[in-house]
């Protein structure tokens, strides 16, 4: 079964996470409204089972509760993924959401790394923090052991091109995790 739970508690955030990679039920409670839309996108277009919940000093802003989700997260799936034996280990996708175009590649390599390129109109959606996208991005692929390259093609409206960004990778990672019935695909026999 391919499944993690992660804890992880500092003085700044305390969070949960449940993953199953091959489905369930999506529960996010972030206490930021857009983040968890987002997470339960990702979730729901994965095709994951996905239970998050986190609490975090919010008083000061959504830097640290974001952040500190997408390193849970990140350890959530690289638990999730043992030694990554059988898997399609490469995805990619594009998401058009209204005027926004996104596009996501990933390799489940366990040599992380992220590409990052989006430029966002509005400093807000809700009370979510745009400049936190990157950071989340960049703490889920750290802790997963992910290569990860996220691109925003062309948009103006800074939800729809986040939402776009959330759900190819949603649908990159599923691609990816699908069992192939192999070994480890890669010539040197381990990742």
């Amino acid at each position: 079964m391919r499944t993690s739970s992660i804890e992880r508690n500092t003085k700044e955030t305390q969070i949960r996470i449940e993953l199953n990679l091959d489905g369930g039920e999506v529960e996010v409670s972030t206490g930021i409204g857009f983040f968890d839309h987002m997470l339960n996108a990702l979730g729901v277009h994965g095709g994951f089972g996905l239970n998050v919940k986190t609490a975090g000093d919010l008083e000061v802003d959504t830097h640290h509760t974001v952040e500190d989700t997408g390193i849970a997260l990140g350890m959530a799936f690289k638990k999730a993924l043992g030694d990554m034996c059988g898997i399609n280990r490469y995805g990619s996708f594009s998401i058009p959401m209204d005027e926004s175009l996104a596009m996501c590649s990933l390799d489940i390599s366990n040599r992380p790394f992220l590409v990052f390129h989006a430029d966002f109109n509005e400093e807000r959606c809700g009370d979510y923090e745009t400049c936190c996208t990157e950071e989340f991005f960049r703490a889920f692929a750290m802790n997963s052991g992910i290569t990860l390259h996220l691109n925003v093609l062309y948009g103006s409206n800074s939800h729809h091109e986040i939402e776009a960004l959330f759900k190819a990778l949603a649908h990159a990672l599923k691609i990816a995790v699908t069992k192939n019935n192999g070994g480890v695909l890669s010539t040197k026999g381990v990742l």
